[in-house]
């Protein structure tokens, strides 16, 4: 294009480099392509109204890598940012520098694995064990001490223990410093030794889960976390995968076998696994070690959707070389869903695609504990100037630097050190509260450091499988134009099929005048729309063809043999409905030929060329299966071609999403509303259609096909085309609506989480349209909010173009997939967020884990809110451990999540009682427990500031010893650890008001104008109280008994170092 812009050439030239490949992106939108170049030859970016800066479109393309960033992190760093934190920046970055020289991260390599012969690998690899702990027992000691002593507060009080070394500063006991350090150090290293411990307890559960090695002697137990790679592992059907392993053989006729891997990506779709066809081959299990066959494979890395390798048998002339891809894979966290596999382990530990897609878990510190320090600061400041200011009254004589520093010392109760105590005590008790709560049960306090948090939260970032939804597929409703069947009326359905089959051959039961051998399609077409199908023929036709359109394989458990090997004789299965189980690669179909079973057709068996049925009266269908045209991102649909063997009909059967499937089926006035009022209902929709061929058609077609699929340039357009000459004018059978069945009370938990002013975003790995049908369903979208879904892009241009798109919506939900975010956020990253934010919700699909922790740091980057992630895969571990407060569901296929996490629950609903009574009653708690000990602290301390006041500012204590030791523990514990207990409304109050939790976000509850009204409080009582302490004095005569006490005069004098003449100028009774 001649006149195209010469900055959309420098765009599109751009690597963008994208976590998977970008070309597939447009399978969701085929004709996308074609929108943006009519586009981009009539728009000019430079003309179009902005939010965004364009100023990287006139930069060098060098500039683009940056300029997301570039206007957030480039910041004056000058004097005042090192002292306003900068210090601490450049602590932690020494400190993780230190940390990784230490570490020595070795080198990632490709590597030559032996079948059974662990002992030939070349070099040594990390052991095959969980671990979210986070220290050792080396670093446990240094760890703590650095995440408290980073606190200002602590920091504070170790310099002030220290200086009482000093003789010239010593003002009391060492005791009276020390001890209260000593115990805050002590119980907060108990509170982490035993965190740590339980998290050694968890990790130790799943790393002692026995499994089966195959060695030469036979099989042996071994333990998940004693795996080594080159071990030959055998895993049963629903057992986890330890390690990650190369496909060598399994149970499975096919020499296949399905995989789920929900808790590795997201994706509810189950994954076809092929076994190595040289060890598949093989006559038995103990062959493996007879032969010499090494795997090759790559270095470890973190993308989960690919893989390149080779198997190779050197004892075979010649040898035996087999190419290996992701087909031959099995990642750990993944279950077997189908028979029994035996792998190679290639990858164990921290080098499994899983552990390397998780982000190590990091030191959590609630926002409550940074504005507390941020109060010490301040508290401090205050201190100083108090300081000074008695100093500057006695009029800087003699040594006033030290009398500076003593009165530092003496004042140094305006930070009491009781505070970190009481606060860390006060979280152990709200911990207890909520693994106590009856109306909560199972839930699990993993981090106790935190539970303010749960009361401060404003985005909550969630998974959908196994989160939201149960990933259980219930069929919910069957349409058919002019009747709809729901979950209530499939009693009509079955007795409808009954009654078809009772009458004798199905073939003739619901036939219309069309007969497959003397009929053709064009008149069987025609005719059709003309001839009206009564209901019960409709109703055959309908679930007929649901019961034939599919790739489901019906599965009977097999038993097993002697040796543990399973045998394959016909004669020991058990071929009964209740031994039946089906597979395939998407639950939906699964849900649909379930549902064909539960109202009397029923599917016996599958292979690569036939299928059965079975009637209700028990009477076998038997079909030969023609061809099989997949189901594809791309093409939306699925279709197969099946003769019937009793009849010789041939008969075209194909389902697929209503937006291709309404230009394929004949004309009709009722499929567009009906599919929108599905949607509206959170369905997921397909059209079911038909179309009877002839042996003439037929043959033709399978020419066209064979030939298509021969030739060698443009193979699948051509195919593609030859497959769209049959689907024309097709008849409209029916709409079946599946629904992804959610948790349970997950619609009135998102509504409350809603009310309470959180804003929910869900992060999955799923299809896009799975992911809109669950937000719809769940009740994430409101029925009146419109939902934008964000366009596939692949450069800079079209991102600049949806975002402007997206920029003219208002009060819409965003659904956007992860390569369409992957773009957005290299050019537009500042922008694409603040968009997002505006959002009521948002809907990420196709995530990686990797994915889902960038959104969650990107939030805390842009707008510096608390977040919450909460997900029960593995895949949701990085997500977890990366939010302000991770939250894990025990799911069904393991607890990786639930250990990783700070706080563990059985049920999504429980988090609606967490975060409105539990995260509520913690913050405002915490926020009165900490304000109530600094005025504890401000009360001893204006009392001190007096008391030298009226002794001609001398630096002596008023109180020493045990007695300031026990004002801040024990004398005054029970009082202010009441504050614990406090309750400003009910449990069940705050949760029929979410709009109080509201407040919380705008931390009313601690900020700098709640404490300075505790700081005035302070002062009028310290007043009042040393005003009624001399009355008390005068009334009954305390002062002229101590006016004769000489050595009261002498200790002050020792004290300053000034002359008795100094403080004898007036007696002490004047001063009253």
């Amino acid at each position: 294009m001649g006149g195209e812009p010469t900055h959309f050439k420098m765009a599109d030239s751009i690597p963008l480099q994208p976590v998977r490949n970008l070309q597939k992106r447009q399978e969701y939108y085929p004709g996308r392509q074609s929108r943006y170049q009519v586009e981009d030859e009539s728009s000019n970016l430079d003309e179009m109204p902005l939010m965004m800066s364009e100023e990287g479109f006139e930069n060098d393309e060098s500039d683009y890598h940056t300029l997301p960033r570039a206007r957030i992190t480039q910041k004056k760093r000058g004097l005042g940012w090192f002292v306003f934190g900068g210090w601490k920046l450049l602590c932690t970055s020494c400190c993780d520098c230190l940390a990784n020289i230490c570490r020595r991260k070795k080198q990632l390599k490709a590597r030559t694995v032996w079948l059974g012969h662990p002992e030939k690998c070349e070099d040594k690899y990390p052991r095959n064990a969980i671990k979210n702990q986070k220290y050792n027992l080396f670093t446990f000691v240094p760890g703590v001490l650095y995440q408290q002593f980073k606190f200002f507060l602590n920091l504070y009080f170790l310099v002030v223990s220290c200086s009482q070394f000093v003789p010239s500063l010593k003002i009391g006991y060492l005791y009276t410093y020390w001890a209260p350090l000593a115990f805050v150090m002590a119980v907060t290293m108990i509170r982490e030794a035993i965190d740590e411990f339980r998290r050694y307890q968890r990790d130790e559960e799943m790393n002692s889960q026995l499994y089966s090695k195959l060695t030469i002697r036979g099989k042996v137990q071994v333990k998940s976390s004693d795996i080594q790679v080159g071990d030959l592992i055998i895993v049963e059907k629903n057992q986890r995968i330890p390690a990650d392993m190369i496909f060598l053989r399994t149970s499975e006729k096919s020499g296949a076998c399905f995989i789920r891997t929900d808790q590795l990506d997201g994706e509810t779709d189950w994954k076809l696994r092929v076994a190595v066809c040289c060890t598949q081959r093989l006559p038995a299990l103990g062959d493996l070690f007879t032969i010499s066959a090494h795997v090759y494979a790559q270095k470890p890395q973190m993308d989960i959707h690919s893989f390149e390798g080779t198997f190779t048998r050197e004892d075979s002339d010649p040898s035996i070389h087999e190419s290996l891809g992701i087909e031959n894979t099995l990642w750990a966290s993944t279950v077997v869903a189908s028979g029994t596999v035996i792998g190679v382990v290639i990858y164990t530990g921290k080098e499994t695609r899983s552990v390397m897609n998780t982000s190590n878990p990091k030191n959590k510190v609630g926002l409550l504990d940074l504005e507390l320090n941020r109060l010490t600061k301040a508290l401090f400041l205050a201190l100083v100037v108090l300081s000074v200011v008695m100093v500057a009254l006695q009029g800087f004589v003699g040594p006033w630097y030290r009398y500076l520093f003593r009165f530092i010392l003496l004042f140094s109760y305006i930070i009491p050190i009781s505070l970190r105590v009481n606060l860390d005590m006060g979280k152990a008790a709200y911990g207890w509260m909520i693994m106590k709560d009856d109306n909560i049960p199972g839930t699990v306090v993993r981090t106790s450091t935190i539970p303010e948090e749960l009361g401060r939260l404003v985005y909550l970032l969630t998974d959908k499988t196994g989160t939201l939804t149960q990933n259980e597929m219930v069929f919910k409703r069957l349409h058919l134009g002019t009747v709809s069947y729901g979950t209530d009326t499939m009693d009509e359905i079955q007795s409808h099929i009954i009654g078809s089959y009772a009458q004798g051959n199905s073939s003739h039961s619901y036939s219309t005048g069309s007969s497959a051998g003397t009929t053709p399609s064009s008149k069987t077409a025609t005719s059709a729309p003309k001839v009206r199908k009564s209901v019960h023929s409709r109703i055959h036709e309908a679930v007929k063809a649901i019961a034939l359109c599919h790739n489901v394989t019906p599965v009977y458990e097999s038993r097993a043999g002697v040796n543990g090997e399973t045998e394959y004789a016909e004669a020991d299965q058990d071929f009964s409905d209740e031994n039946r189980t089906y597979q395939a690669s998407s639950p939906d179909e699964v849900a649909l030929v379930q549902w064909t079973q539960s109202v009397g057709l029923t599917l016996v068996s599958r292979d690569l060329s036939s299928m059965q049925l079975k009637t209700p009266g028990g009477q076998i269908l038997p079909f030969i299966i023609l061809q099989v045209f997949p189901f594809t991102s791309e093409s939306k649909r699925m279709g197969i071609i099946v003769r019937d063997d009793s009849s010789g009909e041939i008969t075209f059967y194909m389902k697929g999403a209503d937006v291709v499937m309404s230009s394929i089926v004949q004309y009709n006035d009722w499929l567009e509303e009906e599919c929108g009022n599905m949607a509206r209902e959170g369905l997921r929709i397909l059209v079911v259609a038909k179309k009877s061929l002839t042996e003439e058609q037929y043959q033709d077609f399978e020419n066209r096909y064979n030939q298509a699929k021969l030739s060698v340039h443009d193979r699948s357009l051509k195919v593609a085309a030859v497959v769209e000459s049959l689907e024309r004018e097709m008849e409209l059978l029916c709409l079946t609506g599946v629904e992804d069945q959610l948790q349970a009370d997950v619609r009135p938990t998102l509504e409350l989480l809603r009310n309470a002013g959180i804003k929910i975003w869900m992060l999955t790995g799923d299809k896009l349209e799975t992911a809109t049908c669950i937000a719809k369903s769940s009740h994430l979208v409101s029925r009146n909010q419109d939902v934008h879904i964000f366009r596939p892009v692949m450069n800079r241009g079209e991102a600049h173009l949806e975002l402007n798109a997206f920029r003219r919506k208002h009060d819409c939900t965003l659904v956007i997939s992860g390569d369409s975010l992957e773009v957005c956020l290299k050019y537009y990253e500042h922008e694409f967020v603040e968009l997002a934010c505006q959002c009521p919700a948002v809907v990420c699909c196709r995530c990686s884990p990797t994915q889902k922790a960038q959104i969650v740091k990107l939030l805390q980057l842009h707008t510096g809110k608390r977040t919450c992630a909460i997900g029960d895969g593995g895949n949701d571990v990085s997500m977890i451990q990366a939010a302000d407060c991770g939250i894990g569901i025990e799911g069904k296929e393991g607890k990786q999540a639930s250990l990783a996490a700070d706080f563990s629950i059985t049920q999504f609903k429980h988090i609606g009682r967490l975060l409105m009574v539990h995260g509520r009653n913690s913050y405002k708690r915490s926020a009165a427990l900490g304000q109530f000990v600094i005025h504890r602290g401000l009360i001893i301390s204006t009392m001190q500031a007096i008391f030298s006041s009226v002794f001609y500012f001398a630096s002596v204590p008023l109180y020493q010893g045990f007695l300031m030791v026990g004002y801040a523990t024990i004398y005054t514990m029970f009082p202010v650890f009441s504050l614990v207990l406090d309750q400003d409304v009910k449990p069940e109050t705050a949760i029929l008001y979410p709009e109080l939790y509201k407040d919380l976000t705008k931390g009313r509850s601690l900020s700098f104008k709640t404490f300075l009204i505790w700081v005035l409080i302070s002062m009028y009582q310290d007043v009042d109280e040393f005003a009624a302490v001399f009355r008390m004095e005068i009334l009954f005569g305390i002062f002229p008994r101590l006016a004769n006490e000489e050595h009261m005069l002498m200790t002050l004098c020792d004290v300053v170092s000034a002359p008795v003449s100094t403080l004898a100028i007036l007696p002490i009774e004047s001063i009253v």
